[in-house]
This record gives C-alpha cells, sequence and structure tokens, in this order.
C-alpha cells in the first residue's frame, strides 16, 4: 500500500506515451519523475526513431484533450480525408475513411508532437531528466539505476516504475529478470525504408495533400503522409525475402529501377531517391505480445514496451495515449499499485491483443486490397448498411478510428460484419442487385446496437 498523501510515479521514457502519462498523472497531483536515455529534444533537437509520420485518431485525441494538449497538436497536424490509392497505371481514386470531414484522422510529426507533449508535462509539474538510462533496478529495494551517456551511475529510490519506453523496453528486460512474461516476438518478414517528397518550388505541396497515398501492388506497396512543412513522408515496404524484396533492391539503383517500374508516379516527386535508399536503414517490422505487463506493485509497462505493433493501423499511438488513460484512472481507484496495476492489465491486454491482429489485418488490405473489385463492392455495400441502420452497422475501422469502443469489441464486431458483407455481396458486381429486405433483415439478426456492446 502507498500513503495517499505521498503518491509519486517515476516513468522510464520520455517519448509521446512517457509525456502524456507524466501530465495525466501530475495534474491529478501526483509526483512525477521522467527518466529519458536520450538528450531533451527541446535542446538537442529530435533522435527519436525513424518513423517521423503519425496518424492521430479519436483514441490519441481524447487522451489529449485530457492533458490539455490537443488544440496545440491540431495546429500542427494535417487532416487526411481517406486512402488516395495510385494504380500501376497511374489513376487515382480517393477512398474516404469516414462520412464527411467530421471523420477524418490526422498526421502528425513525432518530433513536434513529443516537443508539445513535453512541455506541458513540465508546466504540469512532471520533473524531466535526460541523458538518464535505465541500466538495472533492484526490486528488493526498490532503486533503480541510470547512467547518464553510458557513464556515471544515479541511485534512484523509487515507489513503482512505468515502462514508457518503446519496443525494446529496459525496464522489460529487467522485470523479464524477476519474472516471466511469457513474451514473444513475432517478425513480419517485411521491412521498410523512409524517402521523402520535398516542397514544390511554389513552397507547396507537390500532391494532394489531405490523404493518406497509397500505391498498393499485391505483396509489398508505398505510402506517403503529409507533413504541416509541405513535404510528404515516403514509406517503401517490402518483403525481406522474394523478388521483389530487400534481398533483391539493395542500392539506389535497384530502387530507381523499382519504383520506374512499379511507382512510376511517385519516381519524380522523390528527388533524393537513390541517395535516401542508401543512406537510411531499413527498419524492422515485428509484433510484440507479453501474457504479463506487470511487477506486483512495483512496476508496469504499457504502450510499445507492453504490445508493439505494426504500424498499418496507425493506432499504435492511439493505443498507447488509451493505456495513459486507462493506467491513470486506475491508479486513482485504489492507493495499492498491485491491485491498479492487475486492473489496468485486466482492461488493456485484451484490446491491445485485438488491435495487433487488426493491424496485420490492415497491412493485407492495403496492399492487396485496396484495388480489388470485391473489396470496393464490399466497401460500397458497408457505407449504405451503415446509412441504413446507424448505431448497429458501424464499420470497423469507424470503430477504430473514430469511436472508443474496446478494440475487442470493434475486432469482434467487425469479423462478423465483414463475413456479412461477403455473403450479401456473393454472386454480385453492383449494388443495384442486392436484395435490400435480405440484407436488412440479416444485420438486424446478427448486430445488436453497439450501445448494448460498447464500455
Amino acid at each position: 500500500m502507498t500513503d495517499p498523501d505521498d503518491r509519486h510515479i517515476t516513468i522510464v521514457g520520455a517519448g509521446l506515451a512517457g509525456a502524456l502519462l507524466a501530465t495525466l498523472l501530475a495534474r491529478r497531483g501526483w509526483r512525477v519523475d521522467i527518466y529519458e536515455k536520450r538528450g531533451d529534444p527541446r535542446v538537442s533537437g529530435y533522435a527519436g526513431g525513424r518513423s517521423i509520420n503519425l496518424a492521430l485518431a479519436e483514441r490519441g485525441r481524447h487522451a489529449l484533450r485530457l492533458a490539455g494538449a490537443d488544440d496545440a497538436v491540431i495546429r500542427q497536424a494535417v487532416m487526411m480525408r481517406g486512402r488516395m490509392v495510385h494504380a500501376a497505371d497511374g489513376r487515382t481514386e480517393l477512398l474516404r475513411y469516414g462520412r464527411d470531414d467530421s471523420e477524418v484522422i490526422w498526421s502528425v510529426h513525432r518530433g513536434d508532437l513529443n516537443v508539445i507533449l513535453l512541455d506541458i508535462a513540465q508546466a504540469a509539474g512532471a520533473q524531466l531528466h535526460f541523458d538518464r538510462g535505465l541500466d538495472a533496478v533492484d526490486f528488493d529495494s526498490r532503486v533503480a539505476r541510470f547512467r547518464e551517456g553510458g557513464g556515471n551511475p544515479h541511485h534512484v529510490a523509487f515507489q513503482s516504475l512505468v515502462g514508457a519506453d518503446g519496443a525494446g523496453s529496459a525496464l522489460r528486460a529487467a522485470i523479464a529478470q524477476r519474472t516471466d512474461l511469457g513474451e514473444r516476438v513475432e517478425p513480419l518478414g517485411h521491412s521498410y525504408k523512409e524517402l521523402e517528397i520535398p516542397p514544390a518550388p511554389d513552397g507547396g505541396f507537390r500532391i494532394e495533400p489531405n490523404a493518406l497515398h497509397i500505391w498498393p501492388r499485391g505483396r509489398y506497396m508505398c505510402i506517403a503522409l503529409p507533413n504541416d512543412e509541405r513535404t510528404f513522408t515516403v514509406t517503401l515496404f517490402l518483403p525481406n525475402h522474394g523478388e521483389p524484396s530487400f534481398d533483391t533492391v539493395r542500392t539506389g539503383a535497384d530502387a530507381r529501377t523499382l519504383f520506374a517500374r512499379d511507382f512510376a508516379d511517385a519516381l519524380p516527386l522523390i528527388p533524393r531517391l537513390q541517395e535516401d535508399f542508401e543512406q537510411r536503414p531499413a527498419g524492422l517490422l515485428a509484433t510484440l505480445t507479453l501474457d504479463r505487463w506487470h511487477l506486483g506493485g512495483d512496476a508496469v509497462l504499457l504502450g510499445d514496451a507492453a504490445h508493439a505493433m505494426v504500424p498499418f493501423h496507425g493506432q499504435g499511438m492511439n493505443c498507447a495515449f488509451e493505456d495513459c488513460v486507462a493506467l491513470a484512472d486506475h491508479l486513482e481507484r485504489t492507493d495499492d499499485r498491485a491491485v491498479a496495476f492487475a486492473a489496468f492489465q485486466a482492461e488493456r491486454l485484451p484490446n491491445a491483443s485485438a488491435i495487433q491482429q487488426m493491424a496485420l489485418e490492415n497491412y493485407l488490405e492495403m496492399r492487396d486490397q485496396v484495388d480489388n473489385e470485391a473489396f470496393l463492392l464490399q466497401r460500397a455495400l458497408e457505407r449504405v448498411l451503415a446509412e441504413r441502420h446507424p448505431g448497429r452497422f458501424v464499420p470497423r475501422y469507424s470503430m477504430v478510428t473514430f469511436l472508443r469502443v474496446p478494440y475487442a469489441i470493434a475486432f469482434e464486431r467487425g469479423r462478423i460484419q465483414r463475413a456479412l458483407l461477403a455473403e450479401l455481396t456473393d454472386g454480385h458486381t453492383a449494388l443495384d442487385s442486392i436484395d435490400w429486405t435480405l440484407a436488412d433483415a440479416r444485420v438486424r439478426e446478427v448486430l445488436t446496437p453497439l450501445a448494448d456492446n460498447a464500455a
């Protein structure tokens, strides 16, 4: 048990989740210390991972509102209305994410977002400690050892540790020395390289800014997300082996040949394609799952440290922010940290598992199906059924992105709805021939109103 008058928490990692959690707790009267192995990005510049763009959705915005950060973030974000699909023959088509501009997602720059959240955390009263990498933890004496740039040790007493230090979490490794977390890492078998589309000569965007651009090519694809500097971050996803793959596309010249063949309309937009391909390392893609996220009341993991996922649903950050809100709420409900951490895990682990699975499925959809006629017909039917049965037939993407329906419920309802769409479009090539009486009856038969299921 912890004295409620001396509520103190130590967060490992001052990235997005760590800074947000610090703000949420500090605003509720907690004493919060954050330790980060890197330097302060507000002083030394952002030195995070390679992923520059993130997709901010309603779950993340809800957390930012609670932290008083949403307005500042949206001022630097770029709205994306849908997927702009670039066919191999050069044709483009915008597939909207939602009904209208009230249902969009936002492209945000990771570094800019981190700076905003650190400023707000500090203003809320959190103490920030940079250049302090977690080296070891003595859970018996409740002392953590941090090293300054890998050098001088700093011993820090703690009540509880929170691991917000990413997929390579040092705190997770320390807990794993004490107890089996059931850790599993499942590589996707695909990797990525990040490239860039610069601004146009007049300083504007070179292509439609309010969209997530996709060049789907079956086993591989390219995407581009807008930045508020009028650039686009382009990401090439390829298998690790096969043809084409990172085994066969090794040099900048190889990459240029690939783009000339498969992404011809993108090639002239990326003037530094060859240089960037050779200079930027390939990023690995994998799913991390754990059976256990906490060690009694001593430590707990959240975000990528607990459930790293592939980026194809744009929910990694949103899920981590939702973790922060849930953990802050559970810590407010009881003074017993072990009870709070166990309740947090019970709530969030099934939902994290669900979005991890949906992220994997979305990769297949993005690279294989967005230009498939059967898929497009099902998408068209999905929109009609959503209009005919509001609150009952809610597209899975909408549940995940525009609502805060628990991921596990969205996953299960989405599975039922996809089976229904396949059933109702079987043998059809257009909506004109759909039996609407049957379709309405089937929707009412297999789906209860969402309000009955959502937490």
